[in-house]
């Protein structure tokens, strides 16, 4: 026994004694292009073989050459439609364009190529993923605006037919059930944390915007936190779903469930402007001392 645990206690002797070898600096040794194309990547977020699909109705690519374009050369232009997929196959700096330094180069195909400006470019694309459409779709400033204003109407039309019907609304006249309320609080605060992150950490924001993910664990804690809220409207409003309606009968369920739906448009509108300007902070805290006190009444 004595020498079995002697040669064990050997060999982990020798295990733990391993030596990997000299950790040279030639191991970080990057070429100039590499070391452009990482700090590039840093402040712009995409680099080289990153893929776009274009938004807009059409965008503009020339033919030729940059500089061609700055020596006001005659040139050649390629349009590529919406709904076009293009990678990106070169960037490159032009110091003397005073319109935007910075021209990429993309391909839709292997005959349809061209140089654009990175601004008109970013402005007429997103990113080839479903999430970042979605963050796109839902920042829109017109339909943000739109959906604010159709609130509104809905929410005094809404709120007149339940006072005079007697209808069951959640915070006003609510069934016993905790899943309602909680799912517009964490709307509301899904919505503050979301302008929280405009306001203070843009970069990250953008960031996540072009290598999207659903895994909070995986992101900063900011945004992490704001992913693990998405996933808590999910779980929540599943739950409110499902014990809403062992209190109502099928008609007043499907009127409840318009309001419930009704009632955080307005929460979502509300506080992620509101945040915007500082007021939603506040405002958070009052809603959720309101929403407490109602649910213990």
């Amino acid at each position: 026994m004595q020498k079995v645990v002697s040669i064990l206690f050997s060999l982990m002797l020798f295990v733990s004694c391993y030596n990997q070898g000299p950790q040279t600096s030639d191991a970080w040794d990057l070429t100039e292009q590499q070391l452009d194309s990482i700090s590039f990547y840093t402040t712009h977020h995409y680099t080289q073989n990153f893929n776009f699909v274009v938004r807009a109705d059409s965008l503009v690519l020339i033919s030729q050459q940059p500089s061609e374009w700055l020596a006001h050369q005659s040139i050649d232009s390629i349009a590529v439609r919406k709904g076009d997929c293009l990678v990106v196959a070169e960037i490159m700096k032009m110091p003397a364009d005073s319109i935007d330094s910075v021209w990429v180069r993309v391909a839709r195909d292997q005959q349809t190529i061209g140089w654009v400006h990175e601004h008109d470019l970013l402005s007429g694309v997103s990113p080839d993923n479903s999430i970042s459409q979605f963050i796109d779709f839902f920042s829109n400033t017109h339909l943000l605006i739109f959906l604010a204003f159709l609130v509104v109407v809905a929410s005094v039309y809404g709120f007149r037919y339940y006072q005079r019907h007697q209808s069951k609304l959640v915070h006003f006249n609510d069934i016993d059930s905790f899943y309602p309320m909680s799912l517009c609080l964490v709307v509301s605060c899904s919505a503050v944390l979301y302008s929280s992150i405009q306001l203070f950490a843009p970069e990250s924001w953008r960031h996540f915007y072009y290598h999207p993910t659903l895994n909070p664990f995986a992101l900063p804690y900011h945004l992490g936190l704001f992913i693990a809220s998405v996933w808590a409207i999910i779980i929540v409003g599943i739950a409110a779903l499902d014990d809403s309606r062992r209190y109502l009968s099928l008609g007043e369920y499907v009127l409840y469930l318009l309001g419930l739906a009704g009632v955080c448009a307005v929460d979502y509108v509300v506080f992620s402007i509101s945040t915007l300007y500082y007021i939603g902070y506040p405002l958070l805290v009052a809603y959720v001392i309101y929403a407490i006190r109602k649910a213990r009444r």
